[in-house]
């Protein structure tokens, strides 16, 4: 014991030394930025009119560089936290101009008046003073993510882990980590491989790597919706149409996801998994939870719900974290610019268009949503909050235009690694312990998108199935010679109305309510006709449009269709003329190279409200798990086939297995209810099992015990609503 107090008394007396080392070292160098500043910019000055000597000009440049650390450190939290009200947008860029402000300040306690700069030149030096404190003091730390998890301590007042023999630890919180679109093959090949040794140690340490299985819709909208709501019912894909409403709903519109949490909350009859003290960060849906930041549901809203609170303050309490975020977004877009050069040099296949916006998409998606997420999490660990969920989305916006595997989608993965791993370690100041699991939402499948395999769009190949005007590139194909052959044989001479241009043959709602939607959800494609009320089965569409089904099945890049049937209730078609009915479907039959389950997946996507008038899902190829999206996509989901179905669970082994030995985790509704219950764990037995005074009258009765999900009972409204 003697020797472990005096090993810690050493400990601590080395960790003083190295943090007064590094503070007169950012001193110094800061003191020599000003110095070149002032030499640099002709509106800064930190000499009197009548000039200085060399020595007292030094002095006033640290007189300066000290104070404007010392304001930094001190007065820019309470700032910061004054400002909680302004939107995190707004913050952000306020972050430069109250920064030259603070300069300013630490300008005029200078004295005899030897500092003075113009308003707009402070915001200049402000951000470079930051920018370099910032770097001299990553290039001195072991890693610059330990030094912005100090950064993290100081503002909560946590300077050190706590220590459980001497302080009684509280039920353990849990962070749920949703890595996007990271599939359960993908993460075992980045361990592999040496790209993410965090998640390594954890499984050489006992952790579960659950594969689980998604539903037909194998999107973000569809599992996380399930994940945290305990309901997809009624989300037949990405984005579809809605006949009864003439909706077009979209996942990722605020809209939509308003409306999609609304109808799943009024289902289940609960908030949502993080309806006890939970925050949800860069989530589609809030999951019931107070907290909320990046979150899509409340995006569009005005009002005090969406205004920037925990993990904005966190990340914007430090003015050295907005330099930080807006170097690596500049760095972020020029890697993007130069990995699309070199596809296009080498002329890799596939390969989509990567140019206009996409680069700042991309750096928005992999360093600020980033940076945002990962330190509102920190923030909320360090708060001790008892359930936190947070989407990481870098991997799959990349992986969509780059490819699920690949140099490009190696980076990141190895980014988020050191993310999860600067997670893991702010867990051990936190007020309490942490159970961390890493999931995912849905995998990603490689391919060529449709259009590039054949030269035309599922929208091309379905309006010259019904017969309507095309696009002139179309008809130059083979798949669209093809197509006008079928139509021809059905409908004389339609192919030889007037040709649309380009623009207008893209147009995701039709002219005329005749004729059809055609929209695109990876490698699933929806066909609805807006004019009929009712979903029409198949003997209706080939009464309307003889040809169509017909030119759809026989396609080669495409897999299968559902369509309604007055005769059979539901089928299924596919190539050569094969049609089996929904309740006969079986994984040996035509959905056979789907794998198992999928016929159970397309069983329940039949039953839904809303599912479209034509389903369509592309091929795939198990030799080299292929699909073929349609939509600009060369990394896909949605659909069935391959990797996009098979996401991942990673559970610490002091949790219960998520399912028993030899069953299968099949559907997001399952994994909630996985969730739920080792939410349940966490907080321990909510009556005793066993009581010395246990007594008939005094005995817990089965009324007493938590209900099973989900809840029966009136609906408890979203605290978000």
């Amino acid at each position: 014991m003697g020797e472990g107090r005096r090993g810690g008394g050493a400990d601590r007396w080395r960790t003083t030394g190295r943090t007064a080392v590094r503070v007169l070292t950012v001193w110094a160098v800061s003191t020599i930025t000003l110095l070149a500043l002032a030499g640099l910019l002709p509106d800064f000055q930190l000499q009197s009119a009548d000039g200085d000597s060399l020595t007292r000009t030094a002095l006033t440049a640290a007189w300066a560089a000290g104070a404007f650390g010392l304001l930094t450190a001190l007065v820019w939290p309470l700032v910061v936290r004054a400002l909680l009200l302004v939107p995190a947008l707004v913050l952000g860029t306020l972050v430069f101009f109250l920064n030259g402000s603070l300069l300013l300040v630490a300008l005029w306690l200078i004295p005899d008046g030897r500092g003075a700069a113009d308003p707009e030149t402070a915001v200049v030096v402000a951000a470079v003073m930051s920018a370099v404190a910032s770097a001299t003091s990553t290039a001195l730390a072991v890693r610059d993510d330990d030094a912005y998890r100090r950064r993290l301590y100081r503002l909560t007042g946590r300077t050190r882990p706590r220590d459980p023999r001497t302080v009684p630890a509280p039920p353990p919180g849990t962070v749920f980590l949703q890595l996007d679109g990271v599939g359960h093959e993908v993460l075992r090949s980045a361990v592999a491989d040496g790209l993410m040794p965090t998640v390594e140690g954890w499984l050489e340490t006992g952790h579960r790597l659950t594969p689980w299985r998604t539903d037909w819709s194998s999107q973000t909208g569809a599992s996380q919706l399930g994940i945290l709501h305990g309901t997809n019912e009624d989300v037949p894909a990405f984005r579809w149409y809605e006949k009864d409403t003439g909706r077009l709903m979209v996942s990722n519109r605020p809209a939509s996801a308003v409306e999609l949490q609304r109808r799943a909350v009024r289902r289940t009859g609960d908030g949502g998994l993080l309806t006890l003290d939970g925050a949800s960060r860069g989530n589609l849906f809030s999951g019931g939870a107070d907290q909320v930041a990046l979150v899509l549901t409340v995006a569009a809203r005005r009002g005090s719900r969406n205004r920037s609170r925990a993990g904005y303050f966190a990340y914007f309490s430090d003015p050295a974290n907005a330099v930080r975020t807006a170097g690596s977004f500049v760095s972020e877009v020029v890697r993007e610019t130069a990995q699309s050069t070199r596809a296009r040099l080498r002329r890799e296949r596939p390969r989509i268009r990567r140019g206009g916006t996409y680069p700042f998409v991309r750096a928005f998606a992999t360093v600020i949503e980033r940076d945002v997420v990962v330190a509102a999490v920190m923030g909320d660990m360090l708060a001790g909050r008892t359930a936190v969920y947070a989407d990481l989305v870098a991997y799959d916006e990349v992986a969509h235009h780059s490819g699920p595997q690949g140099r490009d989608t190696d980076q990141v993965l190895r980014r988020l690694d050191r993310s999860v791993a600067l997670v893991a370690r702010v867990a051990e100041h936190a007020p309490r312990p942490y159970r961390i699991v890493l999931l995912s939402d849905h995998g990603q499948s490689p391919g060529d998108t449709f259009e590039g395999a054949y030269g035309l769009t599922l929208k091309d190949l379905v309006r010259a199935g019904c017969g309507l005007p095309v696009s002139r590139r179309v008809g130059r194909t083979r798949s669209g010679a093809e197509a006008r052959d079928a139509a021809r044989d059905a409908l004389r001479n339609a192919l030889h109305r007037p040709v649309e241009t380009g623009e207008e043959a893209e147009r995701e709602l039709p002219a005329r309510p005749s004729e059809p939607v055609v929209l695109a959800s990876g490698n699933l494609g929806l066909v609805s006709f807006p004019d009929v009320p009712h979903r029409m089965t198949k003997e209706e569409i080939d009464r309307r449009h003889p040809a169509l089904l017909r030119t759809l099945a026989q396609h080669q890049g495409i897999g299968f269709l559902l369509v309604a049937s007055a005769e059979h209730g539901a089928v299924v078609l596919a190539r050569d003329g094969v049609e089996v009915p929904v309740a006969e479907l079986a994984d040996d039959g035509p959905l056979a190279v789907f794998g198992r389950g999928a016929a159970d997946a397309v069983r329940r996507t039949n039953g839904f409200p809303h599912v479209a008038d034509v389903m369509v899902n592309s091929m795939y190829d198990p030799a080299t798990g292929a699909v073929h999206a349609f939509e600009e996509q060369i990394g896909s989901h949605g659909g069935l086939g391959g990797e996009q179905a098979h996401p991942f669970l990673l559970s610490p082994p002091e949790l219960s297995p998520p399912v028993a030995e030899g069953e299968e985790l099949v559907g997001a509704e399952r994994v909630h209810r996985v969730l739920r219950r080792w939410l349940r764990e966490s907080d321990g037995p909510q009556v005793p099992l066993e009581r010395p005074d246990a007594t008939p009258e005094n005995s817990p009765s089965a009324a007493d015990a938590e209900p099973a999900l989900p809840a029966e009972g009136p609906v408890v409204p979203d605290k978000n609503h």
